[in-house]
């Protein structure tokens, strides 16, 4: 199958290792295609165990994806790290404002998905709840969902809150808060978690699954997709 980002120039010196229902990866997706970067793609079964496996760990010791091979064979690891390599190495059109205090706060949205929300509902801890703490898949789920709306609870006041936030997170263009929020949601819905309390943030997401370069990062456009 194709590659299904959208590219406008192809950089075959890189290559993404990627997981479509991984919101990390998602997050690289949606910024090689704001970027208009077409690049070779692999794929890391995660629900195998694929990321475990010797190649890979030789590859990203820490055993998750995305991981992006750049030239000379260099290995980059953590989405928010390969996105800002993606914006300093493409600058347009700009994923952080040049503003330093803007600039702070749209990364600190996005840490605020990447480093307190996304965490705690990765497939690796919910696996472990469950085969290691012996919790039951109930326990599990009311696990997932108490962080989900904690986070997403602080999320919606935030926005909200600020006048810098208009029809993306920050100001009228995408930004890396954007590129965070989006797969996040993604998640929450697939989990049936009702997002009716924050319609701040669905209005967003509405606003940049518009665009087609989020609309083609989806998981189910990708062409590793399962049911």
């Amino acid at each position: 199958m194709a590659n299904a980002l959208l590219p406008n120039a192809v950089v075959p010196a890189m290559k993404l290792y990627d997981y479509f229902r991984s919101s990390a990866a998602y997050r690289v997706r949606i910024a090689l295609n704001l970027k208009g970067l077409g690049i070779e793609r692999a794929f890391v079964h995660l629900r195998r165990n694929a990321q475990r496996e010797g190649d890979y760990l030789a590859l990203n010791p820490q055993g998750l994806v995305p991981a992006l091979v750049i030239g000379g064979g260099a290995v980059l690891a953590q989405s928010l790290a390969i996105i800002e390599y993606l914006d300093e190495t493409h600058p347009e059109p700009p994923l952080l404002p040049a503003d330093p205090a803007a600039r702070a706060r749209v990364r600190g949205i996005a840490l605020e998905i990447a480093c307190d929300i996304h965490p705690l509902d990765n497939l690796r801890v919910l696996r472990y709840l469950t085969s290691t703490l012996g919790l039951s898949e109930e326990q599990k789920d009311a696990w997932y969902r108490y962080w989900i709306d904690v986070g997403l609870e602080a999320l919606e006041m935030r926005l909200v809150r600020d006048a810098a936030t208009g029809r993306y997170c920050h100001g009228e263009q995408p930004t890396l808060a954007d590129i965070c929020l989006v797969p996040q949601l993604a998640n929450a819905r697939r989990a049936g978690i009702d997002l009716s309390p924050f319609p701040t943030l669905t209005r967003i997401e509405a606003a940049c699954t518009a665009l087609p370069e989020f609309a083609a990062a989806e998981p189910s456009k990708q062409p590793d997709a399962e049911a």
